[in-house]
């Protein structure tokens, strides 16, 4: 995939891929395919396994995902990986600060022959949207993406414009300390399902990094490296469906209330996990369950998803934060005192 400049569209329509899309997968097909994009995207990405997990299941739950780390830990290399071994289409918006939101979603351009106005769609009409550092973009601009993750439309003129089934948004952004940062509003955060930081490698994985390297690896071309899609819409489709049909006993469900209630006494909190952010946990904790082959969900399960569904749901207090209270250590906390069903 080419890097591209600010507003300009990537899509990959003419891969040749060996996916039968005309043959509906069962339920085991879906579920090994989607194990396999973990093996896939690792022929590009050494280590990391636990953002590739979150990716995974945000296709499950219909979310989206926003991955944070220093420049240089391969977030963009990460999601490319991804929209390569997805037989999906896909689109990467560099966000700059003299990006506009006509550049995102799309905007009404004349026609001097027909003297009419026509839409012209903006990249957010794909599959699986990169949104790269989308904290460099000011606040209007990120604000631009707010329907489309929720309403999954785009309203032009008043009149809705839907977007592709199905529809992900994967955003990266760098620490908000750095300079030339826009920290993203509360309302956007909430939009996300996943919040994954993506830390620098080990000493091993890092050696690994420089071997492959050295050995010729170009992250700029991962068919070379062997990438190639394992899984599609309609795998997608047949895995959401049986995620859905997914058990949770009334004891989890109240343990998920408590977990996330909790969040809003908590002496460093200033607003904690919404009625939005319980929902969120509750559908990851039900695709977690399925991906680990089980029909029903336990509290292991909730408390696997609960820091990446709800840390950047957190606002501390700013005497806490002075203090260096993290929402990871907040979590933490709550996920060893609040009272796990038996």
């Amino acid at each position: 995939m080419t890097e591209l400049s600010k507003g300009a569209v990537d899509t990959n329509h003419d891969r040749t891929v060996v996916i039968d899309e005309q043959r509906t997968p069962s339920v085991q097909d879906a579920q090994q395919a989607l194990l396999a994009l973990r093996t896939e995207i690792g022929k590009a990405v050494v280590g990391n396994d636990h953002a590739v997990m979150f990716l995974v299941l945000a296709l499950l739950c219909r979310g989206h995902v926003l991955l944070e780390g220093v420049p240089g830990v391969a977030k963009t290399l990460l999601v490319r990986a991804l929209a390569t071994a997805l037989h999906l289409e896909h689109a990467r918006i560099q966000f700059t600060p003299d990006l506009m939101p006509g550049d995102v979603t799309g905007s009404q351009i004349y026609d001097p022959h027909s003297a009419e106005f026509t839409f012209r769609r903006g990249p957010v009409f794909t599959n699986l949207l990169l949104a790269d550092e989308i904290n460099r973009t000011p606040p209007k601009t990120q604000s631009s993406l707010l329907e489309s993750m929720e309403e999954r439309q785009v309203s032009v003129d008043g009149v809705p414009q839907p977007l592709p089934d199905p529809f992900v948004v994967v955003a990266t952004q760098n620490p908000i300390e750095q300079e030339g940062t826009y920290p993203l509003p509360e309302a956007q955060l909430d939009r996300f399902l996943f919040k994954v930081d993506v830390q620098l490698p080990g000493r091993d994985d890092e050696f690994r990094i420089l071997q492959r390297h050295a050995a010729g690896f170009d992250p700029r071309d991962l068919a070379a490296a062997g990438l190639r899609p394992v899984a599609g819409p309609a795998h997608i489709a047949a895995a959401r469906a049986a995620v859905a049909q997914v058990t949770i006993s009334p004891e989890v469900l109240a343990y998920t209330v408590d977990l996330c209630r909790a969040t809003r006494t908590s002496p460093a909190v200033a607003h904690g996990a919404s009625t939005r952010g319980a929902t969120a946990l509750m559908a990851a904790a039900r695709a977690f369950a399925w991906l680990n082959g089980r029909s029903y969900v336990t509290p292991d399960d909730v408390k696997a998803v609960a820091t990446p569904v709800l840390r950047h749901r957190l606002h501390l207090r700013p005497e806490h934060e002075v203090e260096g209270v993290t929402a990871e250590g907040v979590l933490a906390s709550l996920l060893m005192s609040v009272p796990v069903p038996v």
